[in-house]
């Protein structure tokens, strides 16, 4: 980072410079783990192959406490939900402790996952600027049973990246907050092309990165440009994490994002309101998400395959507006 970057921006003279790409020596290969995990890892742990793992969020702003957030996450996992994560503001507020919610919710998961054989996975956020702190929470995760964790890449550094890919034993989801300063202005910064290499390097297992239609500014071209650099090896198929596409997402972006994606389904598809503010509750939003991604797959336009399936007419209905993740 310190050569290849950090000293270009202060060259006297300059109005304004982008760093475009990046390509390392194959020897960074052995010089840095890597992800633990990655797209083989987080299908093995949630078991699902062939199609989109299907996520969603709690958010701070639902006001929930570690008992209803426990209860959401069962009305989630009755649906058929896949993954579910902390938001990246979800951290150890007194409304809903981390010690707590990790209890609340762990309990709910293994109870379901002792009778189904089905093991949710869930991202605590574990952020934390002491090392130590995080490491706590990581492994209090780990102990009841968890297996993933969501962490505020920009906000932990590459030395907190570092010093937590040694020592976990949870998947690694990597939220990219705080990104856009580094690159919204198109004669500044960098391509996340170049910026999402160090934190391959350094292990992330899934890395968010927008999506098609998104509420944030980041057109569809950036996205698509996203998720080819991290679906390409740095030096071999082994190091791809698993693209997560987030954002305003609902099921009516799902025809566009397989397209965009060459086809494959190999993404995490993160969905917070388009899941939690369905008119059928949470559990209605996660089969019209799903019921969305078997007609994109099958090339069945969305308001043929509505036609039989009542979640996904709803959800239509609700979110076709393009306000499905607000």
């Amino acid at each position: 980072m310190t050569i290849a970057i950090g000293g270009v921006f202060s060259i006297k003279g300059m109005t304004g410079i982008r760093i475009v790409d990046m390509k390392l020596p194959q020897e960074f290969a052995a010089a840095h783990p890597g992800p633990q995990f990655g797209i083989p890892g987080s299908r093995r742990l949630t078991g699902v192959e062939a199609r989109p793992i299907i996520g969603t969020i709690v958010k701070p702003a639902l006001g929930l406490r570690p008992h209803e957030t426990a209860e959401m996450v069962g009305e989630l996992i009755e649906a058929g939900v896949d993954f579910i994560k902390d938001d990246e503001l979800q951290s150890d507020g007194p409304s809903c402790p981390f010690d707590e919610r990790v209890r609340a919710v762990m309990r709910v998961i293994n109870d379901n996952a002792d009778r189904t054989g089905k093991k949710v996975m869930y991202a605590f956020g574990i952020s934390h600027a002491d090392p130590d702190e995080m490491m706590r929470n990581h492994d209090m995760v780990l102990e009841a049973g968890g297996n993933c964790a969501v962490v505020n890449i920009n906000s932990i550094g590459f030395g907190g990246m570092s010093f937590l890919r040694k020592r976990s034993g949870l998947v690694l989801h990597a939220h990219r907050n705080g990104w856009d300063v580094l690159t919204r202005h198109s004669g500044l910064g960098f391509e996340f092309s170049v910026w999402q290499q160090f934190w391959r390097l350094l292990g992330v297992d899934q890395f968010q990165i927008n999506g098609i239609r998104v509420k944030y500014w980041e057109p569809d071209e950036s996205f698509i440009r996203s998720y080819k650099a991290v679906s390409t090896p740095l030096f071999s198929d082994g190091d791809r994490p698993l693209p997560v596409i987030g954002s305003g997402q609902w099921g009516g972006q799902a025809p566009d994002t397989i397209a965009a994606t060459g086809g494959s389904t190999d993404l995490l598809y993160l969905c917070g309101g388009g899941i939690v503010s369905h008119p059928g509750g949470p559990g209605a939003g996660v089969k019209a998400v799903r019921q969305a991604w078997e007609a994109a797959v099958a090339g069945v336009p969305l308001e043929v395959y509505a036609r039989e399936h009542r979640e996904l007419a709803q959800s239509i209905e609700k979110f076709a507006d393009g306000k499905g993740g607000h």
